[in-house]
């Protein structure tokens, strides 16, 4: 298609495009044999909004099938390219990771693993950052609104929040030496997990799997109301917790883990209790509106 368009000048960016597409496909794949049949096997609870279900589905298909990164190739993109290209000419290459330790860059497995916990410790650094920062929260909050989570919840962001953390790990994908295969695996094992852990799935894979690896019980305690992630809850000495993205790690670590054995209902206090106005806050309903007063919170008007 590329040299029919006389395109031929990309061709290397429609082949990295084509993979983006083929392991966008393969996640669908997935999640609808094998996550959804878990979702009706053992549900949290019943499905009753299922339009906001729906527009959920909008958000995952727009990032699995590649259309936010075809936006950010003609966008963003070129932006980056120009500012590694010129760092490499004057003789910046970055760090390769995996060459620190002998022997893991002859071991591929051990070499994306390193990776792999390398970008799950960012992404919990990320999401601490999206509840810490009241401008990144107004961003987030999106996120956090779904009362009712399942597989296809992990999708539902702000653009330009999907934007600010997309930028940030292309950043320190250049700069720690991942491969660009080796990231394209990352990228789709971090969605498959997360895509698991927001399902609305009574599961919690035991107490040695809970340590292991991130289960939908621990990670719907970080998205339960009287949990309260928004940073005003925090100031009120009512600690948000389990930000991790892979594995509960790295909220042991530093403090944040709550292996509680609940399933509570999930979404933010304020959809709930009125504001000093009497109204209750609107996050929309479906991905346009959803998107636009994303954007009027952050300008402080919603």
């Amino acid at each position: 298609m590329l040299f029919t368009l006389g395109l031929a000048n990309v061709l290397e960016d429609g082949f990295a495009a084509t993979g983006w597409l083929l392991v966008g496909l393969l996640q669908l794949a997935v999640m609808i044999a094998i996550i959804a049949p878990l979702e009706r096997w053992r549900p949290v609870e019943p499905l009753r909004d299922r339009r906001a279900v729906r527009t959920d589905v909008v958000y995952t298909l727009i990032h699995r099938l590649g259309l936010f990164r075809l936006a950010l190739f003609f966008s963003i993109d070129p932006l980056w390219n120009a500012l590694f290209g010129a760092l490499r000419v004057q003789g910046w290459h970055g760090l390769q990771l995996d060459a620190l330790w002998p022997g893991v860059t002859d071991r591929p497995l051990a070499s994306l693993l390193l990776y792999l916990l390398a970008f799950d410790l960012l992404d919990y650094w990320i999401h601490r950052g999206q509840h810490r920062f009241e401008w990144w929260w107004r961003l987030h909050a999106l996120h956090h609104s779904q009362r009712q989570m399942t597989l296809w919840s992990d999708s539902r962001n702000h653009l330009l929040d999907d934007l600010l953390r997309d930028a940030i790990l292309v950043l320190a994908a250049q700069c720690i030496g991942v491969a660009p295969g080796q990231f394209v695996a990352i990228v789709a094992i971090t969605q498959l997990s997360e895509n698991l852990h927001h399902a609305n799935l009574r599961a919690s894979f035991g107490t040695l799997g809970g340590w292991l690896w991130i289960s939908p019980r621990f990670h719907r305690r970080h998205h339960a109301i009287e949990v309260a992630a928004e940073p005003q809850a925090r100031r009120r000495a009512v600690g948000a917790s389990n930000f991790g993205v892979l594995v509960p790690w790295w909220d042991m670590i530093f403090g944040t883990a709550d292996f509680s054995p609940r399933y509570d209902p999930t979404g933010i206090r304020d959809q709930d209790e009125p504001d000093a106005s009497g109204r209750l806050r609107d996050y929309g309903r479906g991905f346009w509106q959803q998107q636009w007063r994303g954007l009027l919170r952050l300008a402080g008007r919603a």
